[in-house]
């Protein structure tokens, strides 16, 4: 199949049909938590897909060079949770020094990035495919890895910022008042 059909049909797959958010009700949290203002909605996101860009091509890499050839499997879910942990330290690090106005409205929702199920599902989905191919020739490498998560935080980021779009409209509507929440 042709690299650019095969992008093409990954980036609807895994942004649109299996999206994290929509499809999966994965990493509702940040969701709900931080889609106030699409400005937010859109750092959290970026924060997201950097996380979730991160830890599947470590982790990937981590089960591939390590894990399976020692046949520590059953170490997975540790690793994967400790090089999502570092990922989100980088990225709170890095949004508290050159962006503090976000750092500030974050608020809690960006170290619990750590705990956002998505990230861990996007991981142990880029295994699922490789782990249940036949030969070695029809497993995902690297590069597939990395593509796979960033359409996994681009589709994250997405939905996030259709919600604020969604929720700054409503706040600006007139809601007739037996609406009214």
């Amino acid at each position: 199949m042709d690299t650019l059909q095969t992008l093409l049909l990954g980036f609807l797959s895994v942004v649109i049909v299996n999206n994290l958010v929509f499809t999966k009700f994965l990493g509702i949290c940040p969701y709900l938590g931080v889609s106030g203002r699409i400005d937010m909605a859109f750092g959290m996101g970026c924060a997201v897909t950097f996380v979730i860009t991160l830890s599947g091509t470590l982790t990937w890499l981590i089960d591939n060079m390590v894990l399976v050839p020692l046949e520590l499997e059953v170490l997975r879910y540790v690793s994967f949770i400790l090089v999502i942990a570092g990922a989100v330290q980088l990225v709170e690090m890095y949004v508290r020094k050159f962006f503090p106005p976000l750092y500030e409205s974050f608020g809690i929702f960006l170290p619990l990035i750590t705990t956002n199920c998505a990230i861990l599902f996007a991981c142990l989905m880029i295994l699922k495919y490789i782990v249940g191919a036949a030969t070695p020739a029809e497993m995902w490498g690297p590069g597939e890895a990395l593509t796979l998560s960033v359409f996994a935080g681009v589709g994250f980021t997405i939905a996030i910022v259709i919600m604020a779009g969604i929720r700054e409209e409503l706040d600006m509507c007139d809601v007739p008042r037996p609406l009214r929440g």
